[in-house]
């Protein structure tokens, strides 16, 4: 029976949303929920940045981000300061518990993906390592 693309598609949301789920699951120290780690993650990609910014990047509306922000800022992860430029506009930095938090949870997530990998075949892996770079370059399309 050949596989249909349809059916393919099905089957590849299900098994990422799946693996996703699971590893979205593996958290760091805080217990952050995932909005909240994913800022953390937005400020180690972009570097310090006003809460507008990252409300945009994160695709909510800006009261929601001052909200996180204030979280993240009360759970010692993020620092709150004036813009150089503008005083008027708040830059939110990472703080060394923040880069901390960030760099555990990927720890955390990559130990329980590799332990997974480590009970397939050899060959399973192998394509499972091709499967992951056709995955990159559907994402990059």
């Amino acid at each position: 029976m050949a596989i249909t693309s349809a059916g393919l598609a099905a089957d590849l949301r299900q098994a990422v949303g799946r693996t996703h789920r699971r590893l979205r699951a593996q958290v760091g120290e805080a217990h952050l929920s995932y909005p909240l780690y994913s800022v953390l993650v937005v400020l180690t990609r972009e570097g310090p940045t006003t809460p507008g910014r990252l409300a945009e990047i994160e695709g909510v509306q800006p009261p929601s981000m001052t909200r996180t922000v204030n979280c993240l800022a009360e759970l010692g992860l993020v620092s709150k300061g004036p813009d150089p430029t503008d005083g008027r506009l708040v830059v939110v930095a990472l703080t060394p518990a923040g880069e901390a938090e960030v760099r555990e949870t990927r720890r955390r997530r990559d130990a329980w993906l590799t332990s997974r990998l480590a009970r397939l075949a050899p060959d399973d892996r192998a394509v499972l390592a091709r499967a992951a770079a056709l995955l990159k370059e559907i994402a990059a399309s």
